[in-house]
């Protein structure tokens, strides 16, 4: 008589009633399930061996049924600003990236939400991917793990911030996104703030209230980058389908929801989206957000894309010109010049690698 093969699940994808219960079915104890759960979202267990508060019999059990599907770095890059970019490569053999970004006064995490993306940004790497598939909450939290194992590491310092600005659009994986959130803010999980996520999007007017609905903690970032609608449907498609209009109404009600904190990313490419009338209606468009905050982004030029960076001068008069209007702007400047730092550059050079579990 042939052996049955048992088809191991991802244990990560479990729940903490469907853990006790199959703990209890194959004659372990039930309470067992909260310490594997700790041992998986509190210590960031990459395999059964290292639950060593566990019997030896109890993690062959959970080996014979279960595996762990912890992410790899397939490729890493350090700029000389100390920026650590990172090929992750997932269980599939599928690359995403995530990136450390220090600064004096805290060591930010970028991860990716998603293999590729569907939205056809045309100033960004990942738009030029095809969408291959949604991230896991287990995907994404390992990137924050990643990420703040290296700030440890390289910097002696701690993670302080995340932003969801990686690999894809975070609101067309909804579900997963907001599981993720739960798993790095938990007690029962790694334990940071929500007021240090920041989760930003290219603008889907109804996930945008629905974050109001579901009275979200985190912070939320509205990639802009264009503040009439002709322009901003040249350079981000997305914007025919969610007009100005309903962002701008979308981000009021986001705002009157939950009071956190909404973010206008605007990126300055020369001779299209700089001159003062862009500032004026960027203005216009700004004043109508609450306690909104502008961040003028340097570009990382792509090799697919026409775009290039404003220059320095005209930078600093778009500037002015919103600081003049007293509202809240902070001037970001590009980081990891030196690498394949544009989001999706490091992924589409950097072939998967063979891993061993």
């Amino acid at each position: 008589m042939e052996n049955t093969v048992i088809q191991k699940q991802d244990i990560r994808k479990i729940s903490a009633e469907g853990l006790k219960t199959f703990l209890v079915e194959h004659g372990e104890q039930g309470f067992r399930a909260k310490q594997i759960l700790e041992w998986l979202w509190k210590k960031s267990a990459r395999s059964f061996d290292e639950m060593t508060n566990l019997s030896k019999k109890t993690r062959e059990v959970l080996a014979e049924h279960f595996e762990i599907r912890p992410i790899h770095v397939s490729k890493q890059q350090i700029s000389s600003d100390k920026t650590i970019k990172s090929a992750f490569q997932l269980f599939d053999g599928k690359l995403i990236e995530g990136v450390l970004i220090p600064a004096d006064d805290r060591m930010t995490a970028c991860v990716s939400s998603q293999v590729g993306c569907s939205l056809t940004c045309k100033f960004c790497a990942t738009g030029y991917m095809d969408r291959e598939r949604n991230l896991d909450p287990a995907e994404i939290y390992d990137q924050v793990v990643a990420i703040k194992n290296q700030a440890e590491e390289n910097y002696n310092q701690p993670l302080t911030n995340i932003v969801y600005m990686g690999m894809g659009e975070p609101l067309l994986n909804y579900a997963n996104v907001l599981k993720s959130v739960e798993h790095i803010t938990s007690p029962e999980g790694l334990n940071m703030s929500p007021k240090r996520i920041t989760v930003s999007t290219a603008g889907i007017a109804k996930m945008i209230q629905k974050l109001g609905d579901d009275g979200v903690k985190f912070n939320l970032a509205l990639s802009l980058h264009a503040a009439n609608d002709s322009k901003r449907n040249q350079i981000m498609p997305i914007n025919e389908s969610n007009t100005l209009v309903a962002l701008k109404d979308a981000l009021k009600y986001f705002y009157n929801k939950t009071g956190n904190k909404i973010t206008l990313e605007y990126i300055l490419f020369y001779n299209f989206n700089d001159s003062l009338e862009d500032a004026k209606e960027l203005w216009n468009f700004a004043k109508h957000i609450p306690n909104a905050h502008i961040n003028i982004i340097e570009y990382n030029p792509i090799e697919n894309a026409q775009y290039k960076n404003t220059d320095p001068q005209t930078l600093s008069k778009f500037a002015r010109f919103i600081e003049q209007k007293n509202i809240p702007i902070t001037v970001r400047r590009s980081r990891g010049k030196d690498i394949d730092a544009a989001c999706g550059q490091l992924a589409t050079k950097t072939a998967p690698a063979t891993v061993s579990a």
